[in-house]
C-alpha cells in the first residue's frame, strides 16, 4: 500500500529539526532509522502531515568515551553500536542483544534511539538499556534535561519523549568486566521477541556479588527482574535455579497467536536461568 501525502524535511541540525517540530505541531512524525514507522505509514495506520528526517544530523551518531559512561548517539544505527570496542568492553550486554535484532539490512538502518522511542515492548533495545540503568538525554523546546531508564518507558509505545522533543543520546554506565547474555526465544529466525532475557553480573570468587536483570515482552514495556536481582547475589552456579524462580514475578505478559501469558511466564524463568550462567561464564 501507498502512505498518504506528507511533506517531508532533512534538517542537518538539531535546532532545525525541533523547529520543524515546533511548526508542525500535533501533526508531525520523526525518521530515525524507518524501520518501524515506514511499515506504519504504508499501511496507513497513521497519516501525518509532515515527516521530519533526523538521518542528516550527524551530532546525532557515533559512540564516545564519557569518562564513567559510554554515550551512544541516538541515530547509531545498530551495525554500529555492536561492532564498536567501547560498548563491547564497557556495554556488553547491549551489544550482544542488538546482534540478535532481525538481519545485517536491518542492524545497517535501525538506530538505538529510534527503537528506544518506538517502545515496542517486544524490541530487544529496552531490556538491556534498562538493565544497565542507562540515562536517556531528551532535548525540546525547555532545553536538555536527562530521563533515567527506569522512567522512560511509561506504557505501550510511549515513553519520557514528549511532543516536540527529540532523544539525542544514551548515556550509560561503564560496566567493565562485567559477564553478560541476552537469550531470545522466537519460532523463527529474524522475529520479535516472544520472551527474551537481559543478564549481566559481576562476579567475585564465584559467587554472584551484582546482578541486573531485564525483561522483553513481558509487560507493556521493558522490565526489571528486581526480586531475582537481590536473590542473586552471593549465588554460585550451582544456585541459579533457586535464585531465578522469581523472573515472571510481578509481570503482565501478553497472550497472542506465540503463546498465552502463563507460556511466557515460564519461559522467563527458563531464559533468566540460562542468560545469567552465561553471564557467569562471561
Amino acid at each position: 500500500m501507498i502512505p498518504a501525502a506528507f511533506d517531508y524535511v532533512a534538517p542537518t541540525s538539531l535546532d532545525d529539526a525541533l523547529a520543524a517540530l515546533a511548526e508542525a505541531g500535533d501533526d508531525a512524525k520523526v525518521l530515525a532509522g524507518g524501520q518501524s514507522l515506514l511499515p506504519i505509514l504504508r499501511m496507513r495506520l497513521n497519516a501525518p502531515e509532515k515527516v521530519v528526517d533526523l538521518g542528516r544530523i550527524e551530532a546525532l551518531r557515533g559512540v564516545r568515551d564519557g569518562g564513567d559512561h559510554v554515550a551512544i548517539g541516538a541515530m547509531t544505527p545498530y551495525a554500529e553500536v555492536v561492532g564498536d570496542a567501547l560498548v563491547r568492553e564497557h556495554a556488553g550486554l547491549l551489544a550482544k542483544a542488538v546482534e540478535t535484532v532481525a538481519d545485517p539490512q536491518i542492524r545497517h538502518r535501525g538506530t538505538v534511539g529510534g527503537a528506544l522511542v518506538h517502545a515496542d515492548p517486544a524490541g530487544d533495545v529496552g531490556a538491556p538499556v534498562l538493565a544497565l540503568d542507562a540515562t536517556m538525554v531528551v532535548v525540546g523546546p525547555g532545553g536538555e534535561r536527562t530521563v533515567p531508564a527506569a522512567e522512560f518507558f511509561r506504557d505501550l509505545f510511549e515513553t519520557a519523549v514528549d511532543d516536540g522533543e527529540l532523544l539525542t543520546e544514551i548515556r550509560i554506565p561503564k560496566h567493565t568486566g562485567w559477564g553478560s547474555a541476552y537469550e531470545k526465544f522466537v519460532r523463527v529466525s529474524h522475529q520479535w521477541s516472544i520472551v527474551a532475557v537481559a543478564a549481566t553480573v559481576r562476579v567475585e570468587g564465584g559467587s554472584i556479588a551484582e546482578a541486573r536483570v531485564g525483561l522483553t515482552n513481558m509487560g507493556s514495556t521493558p522490565l526489571r527482574a528486581t526480586a531475582v536481582e537481590q536473590a542473586l547475589v552471593g549465588s554460585s552456579a550451582s544456585g541459579l535455579a533457586d535464585a531465578c524462580a522469581a523472573a515472571a514475578e510481578g509481570t503482565n505478559p501478553p497472550s497472542d497467536l506465540n503463546g498465552d501469558a502463563d507460556y511466557r511466564r515460564h519461559l522467563a524463568t527458563v531464559l533468566t536461568r540460562r542468560a545469567v550462567q552465561k553471564a557467569m561464564e562471561g
